[in-house]
């Protein structure tokens, strides 16, 4: 097995959607978050990856789901390499209307059923040539991965409110996190970030990397590749991209990019911009 991997961009008017279809052997992603939910089925061969403090393993047949802004890696668990097809929907499309966010304590699980409907769903996506199906398919397999697999959330859970330290924590996080995304291209330095928040820098990291796993260095560089790869679906070249994001130049973006993606912007561009062309 080589490494191969493809990104599509599902953009029609009913919702906007990034689908996944790889083959690793010996690429390893970097520690990084989603935005968005993760939803993945292993096709063939192993998947391992830290989250929540522990080395989960995926073989074929299983059913990743990872939540947003939840840290992990990924790596191939046997020399063989693992493929697999993963899903990244936003909040809203998973949940279409569900009131409680529903919380997935176990990232990985076994259920045909499911795991057919989700795979269904990607192929005929990824296929795009008929946008109904696909459609309908992805609402089945969102369905059942909500009612089966979900579990109530915090708000139902009966658990005891945040402490107000624990929110006025929260809210300086959320500060600084608005200040870094207001300009990726010149972001404050550490001393600026925390005396906007009335904290010391060693304060305000440690309560920074509690609410999101990473130091707001790290946070920042995963933050310019997400938005680097809207640029690109968009049109815009690599050089473009690495510029308008903040990053030093194209080499700094492709390192970085390809650790979280696992392909370089020309080929998530090129595969997004391939799709887009399709005759209707």
């Amino acid at each position: 097995m080589t490494d191969s991997a493809t990104w599509t961009r599902v953009d029609d008017g009913c919702f906007e959607l990034d689908l996944l279809t790889a083959s690793y052997r010996r690429h390893a992603f970097t520690r990084h978050a989603h935005a968005t939910f993760a939803i993945g089925v292993v096709v063939s061969g192993q998947e391992e990856f830290h989250y929540r403090g522990e080395l989960r393993r995926a073989g074929v047949g299983s059913l990743a789901i990872l939540e947003p802004d939840e840290p992990h890696d990924g790596r191939a668990a046997a020399e063989e390499g693992w493929s697999y097809r993963v899903l990244y929907p936003s909040e809203d499309m998973l949940l279409d209307g569900h009131p409680i966010r529903p919380t997935f304590p176990d990232p990985i699980v076994h259920d045909p059923r499911t795991v057919h409907l989700v795979r269904a769903a990607h192929e005929e996506l990824t296929a795009g040539t008929d946008p109904l199906a696909g459609h309908s398919k992805l609402a089945w397999a969102f369905q059942a991965v909500v009612h089966r697999h979900g579990l109530a959330g915090r708000a139902s859970s009966g658990a005891p409110p945040p402490r107000a330290s624990d929110r006025a924590a929260v809210r300086k996080v959320t500060q600084v996190r608005e200040r870094l995304l207001a300009d990726l291209r010149r972001p404050p330095n550490l001393r600026a970030l925390a005396a906007a928040v009335d904290l010391s820098p060693f304060h305000m990291l440690r309560v920074f990397r509690e609410a999101t796993g990473f130091p707001p260095h790290t946070w920042l560089v995963l933050e310019r590749v997400c938005q680097a790869r809207h640029l690109l679906a968009a049109g815009l070249s690599p050089v473009q991209t690495a510029d308008a994001v903040g990053f030093a130049d194209q080499a700094h973006l492709t390192r970085w990019f390809k650790r979280v993606t696992g392909v370089t912007p020309a080929a998530y561009r090129n595969s997004v911009q391939d799709r887009m062309r399709r005759p209707a």
